[in-house]
C-alpha cells in the first residue's frame, strides 16, 4: 500500500514537536492506543532525529513521517532514523528532487496556484496546504481544485476537531494534519492518557459511527407484518413497505425473508466506509469482501465476517 493511501485511510496525521526524545515513544503509543498509529515528528526541535529513531525501533507499526524538513541533511537524517515520508512547510524544488532521487515520498507545502504548478511540473499529485485556515481553508482548496483536478491536498494549520469533517468531506482532501490531540501542556506533564483520549475523540468524530437501523429476522411475511405492526404501535413510527422488508421509521428493518445474522443485522452508518474499515481492521475485525454493495461505482455497504451477539454487522455509507 502506498504511503499516501495509508495516510488517507488513517484520515488524521498528528503533527508533533518533541523536545525530549524520551517522550517520543510513550507519546506515539498514546496516539496509537487512541486509534492513530501515525505521527509526523517535526524538525522544529533538536530531539527530532532521535525521536524518530526511537519510535521506528520500538513502535514499527507507526506510520512515521518527518515534518518541517528544510534541508537535504534533514532528509538524510530523517530517513536514516526511520521516517518513511517527508513533509515540508513550503515547496523547495531542490528538496523535492532530492527526495525523489531517494524514492522517499514527499508532501511539500503549497499555498497558491503557482506553487501547485511547480509541484505538478515535479510530478507531484498530492501537496500539503499550509497554513490551511489562515490562507482561506476549505473554500480556497475548492477554488484551487477546480483548475487542478488531478491534485489532492493534505491541509494542515488551524485544523481542529470542529472543522475536521468539513475538510474530509471534500474528495480532494486525502487527510488532515493537526496537533490538537497533542497539546503542549499534556506533553510537558507526560499526560499520555489525556493524549490517548483526545486522539480517540478525534477518530470518533472523523468516523462518525452511529447505529442507523436494526434488522429483525422475523422469518416469514406474516410474522414480519406482526412484528413491524407491534413496533410501530409501540413507538408511534410509520411503516414503510418494501419487497423483502418493512421499515419501522428509520430504526428497524423487519425482514420478510431469511436474511443475514442469526437474529438479524445492525447497520452502522459512517462518514467513510474505507476509512472506517481500516480503523476497525486495526482493532482486530475482519470484513467479508463478497458482501460489498456497490452503487454508482461507489462502495455503499459491507459486512463484518463474524456476528456479534447473533447479529450480522454492516457498515453503511452516510
Amino acid at each position: 500500500m502506498e504511503m499516501l493511501e495509508k495516510l488517507s485511510l488513517a484520515g488524521i496525521v498528528p503533527v508533533i514537536k518533541v523536545e525530549d526524545a524520551a517522550d517520543a515513544v510513550p507519546l506515539c503509543k498514546a496516539l496509537s492506543d487512541g486509534g492513530l498509529p501515525v505521527a509526523e515528528i517535526t524538525f522544529r526541535s533538536d530531539a527530532a532525529e532521535e525521536a524518530i529513531r526511537r519510535v521506528h525501533e520500538e513502535l514499527p507499526e507507526v506510520i512515521l513521517g518527518a515534518g518541517t524538513v528544510l534541508t537535504k541533511d534533514q532528509v538524510d537524517r530523517a530517513v536514516n532514523a526511520g521516517a518513511t515520508y517527508i513533509v515540508s512547510p513550503g515547496l523547495n524544488p531542490e528538496i523535492v528532487k532530492y527526495c525523489q532521487e531517494k524514492n522517499v515520498p514527499i508532501v511539500p507545502g503549497c499555498g497558491n496556484p503557482s506553487d501547485i504548478e511547480v509541484a505538478l511540473s515535479l510530478g507531484l499529485k498530492t501537496v500539503k496546504f499550509f497554513p490551511a485556515e489562515p490562507l482561506g481553508g476549505l473554500k480556497l482548496i475548492k477554488a484551487m481544485a477546480a483548475p487542478y483536478g488531478a491534485v489532492t491536498f493534505l491541509p494542515t494549520g488551524g485544523v481542529s476537531e470542529s472543522n475536521l469533517n468539513d475538510y474530509l468531506s471534500f474528495n480532494k482532501v486525502i487527510a488532515c494534519g493537526g496537533s490538537w490531540m497533542v497539546p503542549a501542556d499534556a506533553v510537558a506533564a507526560k499526560d499520555w492518557k489525556r493524549i490517548e483520549n483526545l486522539t480517540r475523540s478525534a477518530v470518533n468524530k472523523m468516523l462518525g459511527l452511529e447505529v442507523k437501523h436494526v434488522g429483525v429476522n422475523s422469518g416469514s411475511p406474516e410474522q414480519a407484518a406482526k412484528d413491524a405492526g407491534l413496533l410501530a404501535k409501540l413507538l408511534g413510527w410509520e411503516l414503510d413497505e418494501h419487497a423483502n422488508a418493512t421499515f419501522v421509521g428509520e430504526g428497524f428493518e423487519v425482514m420478510k425473508i431469511p436474511f443475514r445474522g442469526t437474529h438479524g443485522h445492525i447497520a452502522i452508518a459512517c462518514n467513510s466506509i474505507k476509512r472506517a474499515r481500516w480503523h476497525m481492521e486495526r482493532r482486530g475485525f475482519e470484513f467479508d469482501d463478497e458482501s460489498a454493495i456497490m452503487r454508482d461505482g461507489k462502495l455503499r455497504a459491507i459486512y463484518l465476517k463474524n456476528e456479534i451477539g447473533g447479529f450480522a454487522i454492516h457498515l453503511l455509507q452516510k
